[in-house]
């Protein structure tokens, strides 16, 4: 597939999906014009780095375990360094403070609108 398409299939600029390749981590063929040319396996490697770069993870720690995804979402690590089990303990350590920031200020926003709506039924009556 061409870029533009796999640029709508992931929600993805045709920039980044340029950036991600200069990186090291999707890979395109390149036809006789030049075009490149993605495999349908690319939708899933574009999703998937997304999704690790949403979490946190910058793309040179991406760009070294990408090589040992096996299939979306499942992560194998058949020679890892004791350096990238510390780097991925660090980074998993921090997600987790992070998404538990979150997940505050969520029950924040929550309660905030919950006591706006009775306050608003109440002012209503």
């Amino acid at each position: 597939m061409r870029i533009g398409e796999l640029a709508e299939r992931t929600g993805t600029s045709r920039r980044l999906l340029r950036y991600y390749e200069e990186q090291g981590l999707i890979v395109a063929a390149r036809g006789p014009n030049g075009y490149r040319d993605y495999a349908e396996a690319s939708v899933d490697r574009v999703l998937q780095v997304r999704g690790l770069l949403d979490a946190g993870l910058p793309t040179r720690i991406i760009k070294q375990i990408l090589p040992c995804l096996d299939q979306p979402r499942a992560i194998y690590f058949p020679d890892a360094t004791p350096e990238m089990i510390a780097t991925l303990e660090a980074e998993r350590d921090r997600m987790t403070r992070r998404a538990e920031c979150l997940l505050r200020n969520r029950d924040a926003i929550a309660e905030y609108l919950d006591a706006v709506r009775e306050y608003d039924g109440v002012a209503s009556a």
